[in-house]
């Protein structure tokens, strides 16, 4: 991503002395060049978790499949179809949708542990559009799949399109002011927030799982079309958040062949290099392993079994709300960095696993009385989750030398997908212990 002829001091031919820097594009160019790149990485965020989203959102449904006749294996699951499970208070499926979640995240997680070790060697542009042909190829598999097995084979290619995404996108945004961390972060939220809603919008509505699936293609495409047609060619700027007015008009990158060149790439960093960088990592990466940890065993194992039978809602409708109201919180406090920023991210991951335990408290005893007090924590669960991911990146972001800001966004991003790969890990046992004892 090579930079523009504005962006740097060039050498005289005859006597090898600096000049003046070209002038720079009128301010209405420069303007424009900031709202494309600003609309560019929240239409990113949003295309590239949207297809993690919806496959957790859809867990119950796909899991129901070894519960619903075969003739009904894309129907709703629904009381009057698939009867409660008498023998447990929690109506469990014979699997966990920890089942789900291991499968939509254990790819991405193997590719983020592989990113700082190579990955980022290789041309953008081809990654993006693998990541795009991954999220179509996972609505089409999971919707027409009659088993399982298929179905959660089209999670992993939702998982391997996520997590291909976010090392690129986060690595892509050294390059441009830091501004737009946030509106990735915005964006990632919303893919959480539309996901949800979406899926859980069409299926009350009368659509089968199916159908919704396939209604959702268009956001692959939109995905490929953000990066390709909307984004400004990266160059030599300054990476300050209010300063991106003054960086230079830049063509899309699909017409600059200079957009996999990469300026001020970690490729060069020695190994010493990276292990130093990494070390410094720790004081974010931890705490938001711990955030991650302690939403994810919420969402994956305890929302399942956050089960009331005196609600007009069923089963898995009140799994898609759960799933929803989280994703609403995410939503919230991702797009929150200009009002309100937070650099001791540890309190975040202490009030996480607080409500963690409360969670499960309940799980256990059974105190809660309703299910709106269920929706607030989940909704408190939330904003917590979406403050720890965006104030994290934030904070990397303002500290990281220029030379070190690619490695240190795609390392990073690791933080996340170990915290809920713990989680899925220690929701299935859960999950099987208190379906038997129950």
């Amino acid at each position: 991503m090579g930079g523009c002829a504005g962006s740097r001091r060039r050498l005289s031919d005859s006597e090898g002395e600096e000049t003046d820097p070209a002038p720079r594009p009128p301010l209405l160019d420069r303007r424009d060049a900031h709202w494309k790149n600003a609309v560019g990485f929240w239409l990113l965020g949003l295309c590239n978790n949207f297809s993690y989203v919806v496959m957790l959102s859809a867990a119950h449904d796909i899991l129901s499949h070894q519960r619903a006749p075969r003739n009904q294996s894309h129907v709703d699951p629904d009381p009057t179809l698939t009867p409660h499970n008498s023998s447990s208070r929690f109506d469990c499926n014979s699997v966990s949708t920890a089942a789900v979640l291991l499968a939509d995240i254990l790819p991405t997680l193997i590719i983020k542990l592989l990113a700082p070790l190579g990955l980022h060697l290789l041309p953008y542009s081809p990654r993006v559009l693998t990541s795009g042909i991954c999220a179509a190829g996972s609505f089409i598999l999971v919707a027409f799949s009659h088993s399982v097995g298929t179905s959660l084979c089209g999670v992993v290619l939702a998982s391997i399109s996520s997590g291909l995404g976010e090392v690129t996108f986060l690595s892509l945004t050294a390059f441009y002011p830091r501004a737009v961390i946030s509106w990735w972060s915005s964006g990632t939220g919303g893919a959480g927030l539309l996901g949800a809603l979406s899926y859980l919008g069409l299926t009350q509505a009368g659509l089968s799982p199916q159908h919704t699936l396939l209604s959702m293609l268009g956001i692959p495409a939109l995905l490929l079309a953000s990066y390709f047609l909307l984004l400004t060619s990266p160059g030599l700027q300054d990476p300050g958040g209010e300063e991106e007015a003054d960086t230079a008009a830049r063509q899309p990158l699909i017409n600059s062949a200079a957009a996999e060149s990469k300026p001020g790439s970690s490729s060069h960093l020695s190994l010493q290099e990276r292990w130093t960088v990494f070390k410094g990592l720790l004081w974010y990466i931890v705490p938001l392993v711990l955030v991650y940890f302690a939403e994810y065993f919420i969402n994956q194992g305890l929302f399942e079994l956050l089960f009331f039978r005196n609600t007009f809602l069923s089963h898995a409708q009140q799994y898609r709300w759960y799933q929803m109201l989280y994703q609403a919180g995410v939503f919230a406090s991702r797009s929150s960095l200009r009002c309100c920023r937070i650099h001791h991210t540890w309190a975040l991951a202490l009030l996480q696993c607080v409500n963690l335990a409360f969670l499960l408290a309940d799980v256990w005893l059974n105190f809660l009385p309703s299910i709106y007090l269920v929706f607030l924590i989940i909704l408190y669960e939330g904003l917590l989750g979406g403050a720890a991911y965006v104030n994290t990146f934030h904070n990397i972001a303002l500290e990281t030398s220029d030379e070190h800001r690619e490695f240190a966004m795609a390392t990073a991003c690791i933080s996340d997908t170990l915290g809920i790969s713990l989680s899925g890990l220690l929701a299935l046992p859960l999950h099987d212990f208190l379906c038997h004892l129950s």
